[in-house]
């Protein structure tokens, strides 16, 4: 089953076009990864699927539902680790995943919390203030935030920006974990990133998908010698 389905989607701002009549299929338990330079319009696709704005036109069913009709059902399955660090800045650490579990309503929500708390390793922090602490752990404590009502959509915008080399390797880790629980879309700048975790790959260039495929997939179609290479090859419009 498709835990995302997109037709002839298309939005527009005023004459601007962000994202032109795409189509997509994202599969259950799928990490996908969509990529593109700043402006390609994977942002707005993003903010599309997850209901925070309406397309212009087309259709998106997200676990069969409409985002259209039924967004508010589509919410109560999904959550967000956004790029710009979505946690309050005055409550220490735990503080935020217990307000999130109330929002939410989890039940054993100390359960809940304690299994966040030892997976993402965040007994050193858990009684600082969020403002306190460092921006790559601020990036690091918004997915435990994200994962506290048990989504089986998640959507990580930049999941490991601004974390040194070890940090974003333990992520990675916890990250390749989820896979096959629950359906992930990925979006990062880090070319590695990209090719070392997801199943599939959809590259953007001035609003539309033109390639969607495996790393090594895509590194064959363009002749590339690694994924870096046939993502530049890709994304600017190079010849395939």
């Amino acid at each position: 089953m498709n835990a995302i389905e997109i037709k002839n989607l298309t939005k527009r701002f005023k004459d601007k076009v962000a994202v032109n009549n795409i189509n997509l299929e994202v599969k259950e338990g799928e990490l996908f990864a969509l990529l593109g330079t700043n402006g390609a319009g994977k942002t707005t696709t993003i903010k599309m699927m997850s209901t925070l704005i309406m397309p212009t036109d087309g259709e998106i069913k997200v676990l069969g539902y409409d985002t259209k009709k039924d967004y508010m059902k589509i919410r109560e399955k999904l959550n967000v680790s956004p790029q710009e660090t979505a946690i309050a800045p005055n409550l220490s650490v735990k503080e935020n995943l217990e307000f999130m579990a109330g929002v939410y309503k989890i039940k054993d929500k100390d359960i809940k919390i304690n299994e966040l708390i030892k997976m993402f390793k965040l007994e050193e922090v858990l009684k600082q203030k969020a403002k306190t602490l460092s921006g790559g752990w601020q990036r690091k404590v918004s997915i435990p935030i994200a994962l506290i009502n048990n989504p089986q959509i998640l959507f990580l915008d930049e999941p490991t920006l601004g974390l040194d080399v070890i940090a974003r390797k333990e992520l990675w880790k916890i990250i390749e974990s989820l896979k096959g629980k629950v359906t992930i879309i990925l979006t990062t700048h880090y070319m590695e990133e990209a090719e070392s975790l997801s199943d599939r790959i959809a590259i953007m260039n001035k609003g539309n998908i033109v390639q969607i495929g495996t790393a090594k997939e895509l590194i064959e179609k363009t002749g590339a010698k690694n994924f870096e290479d046939a993502f530049v090859k890709i994304a600017t419009g190079g010849e395939l």
